[in-house]
C-alpha cells in the first residue's frame, strides 16, 4: 500500500502542479498570528486617514448578513467587519468587558450594564432592549437559525420556546442601559455560552421571526454596530461600506471597505498588482504568497480541526436519533481510520500549515487530552483488513471490493464540498484511494459548499460519510458540537456517558472555578469519543492570511483580528 499510494500522491501532485502556481482556497477556520510578530504592516508612522481597502471572499457568501441567523463562514468575515459583540475576548480566550461589563456572585444571576451612547448604524442608540430583543427571537417557536443553544439555559426559555409562556422568566430589564439574565443552574460557562449580540428593533419592525431569515436587514440592508456600515449589496459578488464615524470605538481610519468574491486562480495576481489588500489563502500557494514583495504572509495559530465524519442518524427537530444502521458497526469505523495514511495526506495537501489531529479538539486549545492518553490510529492497512473481515466485511464475489456481513454491495458514499479549489476534489479522491487499497468500494461526490452544510443539517440521504471541520471558540464546551440535543452535532451521534461528563465539566457544584478539574472531565470525555468514533478527526491547520504592506495596524492572537478601526492605509 505505502508503494501504491506514493506513486498515486505523485500523479496527483503532477496533475495539481498547473492549478496550485494561481489557486487558493475556500477552507474558513482558526484564530490567529503571524510570522512577524501577529502584526501587518507596522510601522512607526502616525497613522493616516483615507484610503478604500480590498478585501477577498474566496467563496460567495450565502448572503446571511446578520448574527442570530447565520450559518456560514464567508458570511461571518463579512458581517465581522460591521457588527459587534456587546462582550470581547483576550488572547487567553478569557471573557472582557467590551459594549457590556457585568457582574455574579453565584454564575448563576449576572447582572449587565451597557455603555451609553453606542449607536447603530440607523442612527438609533444602542439599548438593552435591542439585546433582549434578539433573546426573544432566538427562542422563538419560529425562528429558523442554529443559536437556540445559546438562549436554551436561561430561566424559561424553553417553556417560551415551547409555547407554554409569553414570558422569559429569567430576563429582566430595569432600563436602556441594565439588564439580569438568570440561568436555570450555576454553570462554568453560562456568560461564555450565552447569546450577546443584540438586534436593531427599528429595523426589524413588524418582521414575523419566521419571516426573518430572509428579510431586507438580513440580507440587503443590515444595520450594525461596527466600525464600517454596510451601504451597498451585490449577492453573491461584493459587499460594500464606510466608515461609520459615530463608531463607540473610535472614528475608523480607512474611508472604504469593499468586501469582493474572487476567483482564488486570481487571488496572487490581485495581491502583486496591488488591487487586492486582503484575503485569506489555502497553504497550497503560500510559497507563492511570500514571495510578493508587496505582501505580509500571516499564519494564524490553529483553533481547528478536520474530520471525516458518519451518518448515524437523524435529526428529530429537538434531537439527534441514531437511526441509520450503515456505519453503525465500530469496526468498520475503526478500519477505515486505520487505512488513512494521514501523515502523507496532510502533508500533501495541507503544505506544511497542517498536521494529523488525535481528537476532535485542536491541540492548542487548554482542554485538549494528551496524545499519550489516546489511541493513535496510525497508519495500518493490515490491521484495517483484519477489523473488517472480523466484522463480517469480505470479498465474496471476487470483484476487489468487500460485501457488507449480510453479502450485498457495500460502496462509502464519501461527500466533501466543492469551491473552485482543484486540490478538495484531488483530496477527497485520496482519501477513497485509501478505503479502496483495504477493499471498501468508495463513490467521492462533490457537493456546491453553499449547499453542504444545509444538506448536513437536514441529514440528506446522501451524504452518508463526509469531510467536515470546526473552529474551537473561546468556550471549550464541546457541548453545541457533541451533545445528543446539537444541531452541529452532524453525524447525529448519541451517547449518554458522553452527555453526563460534559455537563458535568460545567456544573459549579463539580469543578466549582477549577480549570484543572474541568480539564480532567474534557480529557475523559476525549477518551470516550474517540473509542466510540463517531467521526474520525484527520488534520488541525494553522490559517493563512495575506496583508498588502500598505496596509498598518492589523493584528493578530488566538482571540481573532482586531477590530477594523485600528487599521489604517499609507496613502
Amino acid at each position: 500500500m505505502k508503494k501504491r499510494s506514493m506513486l498515486w500522491l505523485a500523479a496527483l501532485m503532477l496533475i495539481l502542479s498547473a492549478f496550485l502556481a494561481a489557486c487558493s482556497g475556500g477552507e474558513k477556520a482558526g484564530t490567529k498570528k503571524e510570522e512577524n510578530g501577529g502584526k501587518s504592516g507596522e510601522t512607526a508612522d502616525k497613522p493616516q486617514d483615507g484610503g478604500t481597502l480590498v478585501y477577498a471572499l474566496d467563496s460567495s457568501p450565502k448572503g446571511v448578513f446578520n448574527y442570530s441567523f447565520y450559518g456560514d463562514a464567508v458570511d461571518a468575515q463579512v458581517i465581522d467587519l460591521f457588527d459587534e459583540n456587546l462582550i470581547d475576548y483576550d488572547a487567553q480566550l478569557k471573557a472582557q468587558p467590551h459594549i457590556a461589563s457585568w457582574k455574579t456572585s453565584d454564575n448563576k444571576v449576572f447582572d449587565f450594564e451597557i455603555k451609553k451612547g453606542v449607536k447603530w448604524h440607523n442612527g438609533d442608540e444602542l439599548s438593552v432592549k435591542d439585546w433582549e430583543f434578539a433573546l426573544y427571537t432566538i427562542a422563538d417557536k419560529d425562528y429558523e437559525g442554529p443559536r437556540f443553544d445559546n438562549v436554551r439555559n436561561i430561566v424559561g426559555a424553553q417553556d417560551f420556546h415551547d409555547g407554554k409562556t409569553d414570558k422569559i422568566e429569567g430576563i429582566k430589564v430595569t432600563d436602556d442601559y441594565h439588564i439580569q439574565i438568570t440561568f436555570d443552574k450555576a454553570r462554568v460557562n453560562n456568560l461564555d455560552n450565552l447569546w450577546t449580540y443584540p438586534m436593531n428593533r427599528t429595523a426589524f419592525k413588524g418582521v414575523a421571526v419566521k419571516d426573518m431569515m430572509s428579510a431586507e436587514t438580513v440580507r440587503t440592508k443590515p444595520v450594525g454596530l461596527g466600525p464600517f456600515k454596510v451601504t451597498k449589496i451585490v449577492p453573491g459578488e461584493s459587499v460594500e461600506m464606510e466608515r461609520f464615524d459615530d463608531y463607540f470605538g473610535g472614528k475608523p481610519h480607512i474611508e472604504k471597505l469593499v468586501v469582493k468574491v474572487i476567483d482564488p486562480s486570481l487571488s496572487v495576481g490581485e495581491l502583486k498588482n496591488g488591487t487586492l489588500d486582503m484575503t485569506s489563502f489555502h497553504p497550497s500557494i503560500i510559497d507563492q504568497v511570500k514571495a510578493l514583495d508587496n505582501v505580509n504572509t500571516i499564519t494564524y495559530p490553529g483553533v481547528s480541526f478536520y474530520y471525516v465524519g458518519f451518518r448515524l442518524g437523524t435529526w428529530d427537530g429537538e434531537k439527534n436519533v441514531m437511526n441509520e444502521p450503515k456505519y453503525q458497526e465500530k469496526k468498520l469505523r475503526e478500519a477505515m481510520y486505520y487505512a488513512i495514511n494521514r501523515e502523507e495526506w496532510v502533508k500533501a495537501f495541507f503544505f506544511g500549515v497542517g498536521k494529523p489531529v488525535n481528537r476532535p479538539i485542536p491541540t492548542n486549545h487548554w482542554i485538549a487530552a494528551p496524545n499519550d492518553q489516546l489511541e493513535q490510529y496510525k497508519y495500518d492497512p493490515k490491521k484495517a483488513k483484519s477489523l473488517l473481515d472480523e466484522a463480517g466485511y469480505k470479498d465474496v464475489n471476487g470483484d476487489g471490493f468487500r460485501e457488507d456481513p449480510n453479502g450485498k454491495e457495500f460502496v462509502v458514499n464519501f461527500s466533501h464540498y466543492a469551491t473552485q479549489n482543484p486540490t478538495f476534489e484531488a483530496r477527497a479522491k485520496a482519501m477513497a484511494q485509501y478505503w479502496e487499497a483495504v477493499g471498501l468500494k468508495t463513490k467521492v461526490s462533490m457537493v456546491d459548499f453553499n449547499l453542504y452544510y444545509d444538506q448536513l443539517e437536514k441529514a440528506d440521504k446522501s451524504m452518508e460519510v463526509f469531510f467536515g471541520g470546526w473552529s474551537t471558540g473561546a468556550d471549550p464546551d464541546p457541548t453545541p458540537l457533541w451533545g445528543s440535543k446539537a444541531l452541529w452535532n452532524y453525524p447525529r451521534w448519541v451517547n449518554p456517558e458522553s452527555d453526563k461528563l460534559l455537563d458535568e465539566a460545567l456544573d459549579i457544584n463539580v469543578v466549582g472555578t477549577d480549570n484543572n478539574k474541568r480539564k480532567d472531565l474534557y480529557v475523559q470525555w476525549q477518551k470516550l469519543f474517540m473509542k466510540d468514533l463517531p467521526v474520525l478527526p484527520i488534520a488541525e491547520l494553522e490559517e493563512t492570511m495575506a496583508v498588502s504592506k500598505r496596509v498598518n495596524g492589523v493584528k493578530f492572537d488566538v482571540s481573532g483580528m482586531n477590530r477594523p478601526n485600528e487599521w489604517w492605509i499609507k496613502q
